[in-house]
């Protein structure tokens, strides 16, 4: 399918629709790396030298960074989302032209800018996650392609690399061992969360040949897949903190698992309608046990 037959003419526009440019970039998806950013601060203590660098970091790993993402992730998805969802900005002519992959390049280039500010482990890390979001999209590596590989590095740049950046810029160091064994688990876990969102895709996603999970092992096992590896990373996390001397912070991130568990029941039922509300449902207690986790790890002892 050609650019040209993703809208008619008369759908087509000079310029992009401003409303059309911030759907571009996809404000709903920002809140996992902003929060991710947070956990990090408090998993060190949370006390920077500068709180002007918590408000850049967050603003970088959310609007910046993610919106970016979205970007590259719509231009270089276009002629899938012609077929799933036509509506989008792209396909539906609302950003016309190659002005999709002129805002995802120009986002790139503010995003380094910006992490340049963060100082050398901010920088490292914001070029780890533009790199990240293109190899993730743009062919001929795209790693969207697999149900393995795609969710897993999204997992790890939307939950693991804004922790660790935060921690790192706090502290002026790497972080320790406990931290970066938290995050990178709930970085892991994030897979399942981010399958999730294959089940608006199947059709396209078939057409196109990229080998989902919902497309590879059908809707219901490919749920199970999902809720399997996130309820897997969370059980090493609670293992963990009990070893840590931290029970409660454990217990609190066991009562959103039996949350979990109840909302992964009914949605394996009907994995493709449900996919929604289960992101709604089942993903919130995740997301808070990981600053439950973060609050752990501020309390314990120094090495």
């Amino acid at each position: 399918m050609t650019d040209s037959a993703l809208y008619t003419p008369a759908e087509a526009r000079r310029l992009p629709h401003p409303r059309a440019m911030l759907e571009l970039i996809k404000p709903v998806t920002w809140f996992p790396p902003m929060w991710a950013y947070l956990c990090g601060i408090v998993s060190v203590g949370g006390n920077p030298e500068s709180w002007g660098l918590v408000v850049l970091g967050v603003v970088l790993a959310g609007p910046v960074v993610c919106g970016m993402s979205q970007a590259a992730n719509d231009w270089c998805d276009r002629h899938v989302d012609a077929i799933n969802e036509p509506h989008r900005p792209i396909p539906s002519g609302r950003i016309p032209g190659r002005w999709g992959l002129w805002i995802a390049v120009a986002m790139s280039v503010l995003s380094l800018g910006i992490g340049w500010f963060l100082g050398p482990w901010g920088f490292g890390a914001t070029i780890v996650g533009v790199v990240a979001a293109w190899a993730y999209s743009v062919e001929p590596v795209r790693l969207k392609r697999s149900g393995w590989w795609g969710p897993g590095l999204v997992g790890l740049a939307y939950e693991g690399l804004p922790w660790f950046t935060a921690a790192a810029v706090t502290l002026g160091a790497a972080p320790r061992f406990e931290t970066l064994a938290v995050l990178v688990l709930y970085a892991l876990g994030a897979h399942g969360i981010m399958t999730i969102n294959d089940f608006k895709a199947i059709e396209g996603d078939r057409q196109m040949g990229l080998r989902s999970l919902p497309v590879v092992h059908g809707p219901v096992h490919a749920a199970t897949i999902a809720c399997t590896v996130m309820m897997l990373a969370q059980l090493v996390v609670v293992c963990l903190l009990v070893i840590w001397g931290k029970p409660v912070h454990a217990g609190i991130i066991v009562l959103g698992l039996l949350v979990q568990l109840w909302a992964m029941r009914r949605w394996v039922r009907d994995p493709a309608r449900l996919a929604p509300w289960f992101n709604g449902t089942g993903v919130g207690p995740y997301v808070l046990g990981m600053m439950v986790a973060a609050h752990a790890l501020a309390g314990l002892e120094p090495l």
